[in-house]
């Protein structure tokens, strides 16, 4: 077994993808054999987050504190450096596989309750391929508990063409963004992107632009969808998100000197921005028996 635990293949078409039994986790995603997202090797800890799932609340909560339903709650601190709780609590978890066929995988994990989340999720995710839309991804959760949990989600993927981000045009259909303070949390007011340096809502080069920003007021297609694109004049890769996901966090990695990741876009669907356990921005509060869920996707657009 890999380090990332067993590996389930999916594709249709000229797409591939890799799924991990580690965290349910995005490990590959390929279109006529050049990727789509940045991968990791098998036997590699998976860096940056890359291709996780984010649960039961994706990015940041300050300081790892909170308060739900009238109790006050304290989060294991996993980003020590700015002193927060990030990422959830399964994305190095074991998910175990449900259904494979070979276009599509479905994974669950139970999340059983600790100080810090007293509180039980049945989560499952379902990863399919069209051979002509690409990849969809949904994710869900159901309240298996007996009181009201606090929730949301999010997915880390890296968009690639493989080469740097300065190069590249890029696309987000936002109108508003967060900014952030020193530790990376965010501001609880949004802002208009225009005049900012955060406008992508007309595609232009990237360049030096630096992004680590939530975005929202996202502007949808007929179909519901919001986009992130990346192109470079030959080829486009893009990440659509549904309306159950009203957030989008864009990150360029501009602190990170390996030259590889600079190839990469964080472009992450989330239900709710960073901090809302914290905010109680777009936090869905999840009764028991309850479900919530979402769909996103990438395409060689």
């Amino acid at each position: 077994m890999t380090l990332s635990g067993d590996q389930y293949e999916i594709s249709a078409g000229p797409y591939e993808a890799v799924v991990t039994e580690q965290g349910g986790s995005l490990r590959a995603l390929l279109h006529d054999g050049r990727p789509l997202i940045l991968s990791y090797d098998a036997d590699e800890p998976v860096p940056a987050a890359a291709g996780q799932l984010l649960a039961p609340w994706p990015n940041r909560i300050d300081h790892g504190r909170y308060s739900f339903g009238g109790e006050a709650h304290s989060l294991p601190i996993n980003e020590g450096e700015l002193d927060n709780a990030i990422h959830g609590l399964v994305r190095f978890a074991p998910w175990r596989v449900a259904e494979h066929e070979a276009h599509r995988v479905r994974l669950t994990h139970r999340l059983l309750g600790d100080s810090g989340y007293p509180f039980r999720l049945d989560l499952t995710v379902e990863y399919s391929i069209d051979a002509e839309g690409g990849l969809t991804v949904r994710q869900s959760a159901r309240n298996a508990g007996s009181r009201v949990a606090p929730y949301g989600h999010g997915a880390h993927p890296y968009l690639t063409l493989g080469r740097r981000l300065d190069e590249c045009e890029l696309l987000v259909t936002a109108g508003r963004y967060l900014d952030i303070d020193d530790r990376a949390i965010p501001a609880r007011e949004s802002r208009d992107v225009a005049d900012s340096p955060y406008d992508f809502r007309v595609p232009r080069r990237i360049a030096t632009t630096a992004i680590n920003n939530p975005y929202t007021a996202l502007l949808r297609d007929d179909g519901g969808r919001a986009w992130v694109r990346l192109r470079d004049g030959e080829r486009s890769v893009a990440l659509w998100a549904d309306e159950g996901h009203p957030w989008l966090e864009v990150y360029t990695r501009d602190e990170l000197t390996d030259e590889t990741w600079r190839t990469g876009l964080g472009a992450e669907p989330m239900t709710c921005p960073p901090n809302s356990f914290v905010t109680g921005i777009d936090l869905i509060a999840l009764k028991p028996g309850e479900e919530a869920s979402g769909q996103w996707g990438i395409t060689a657009h």
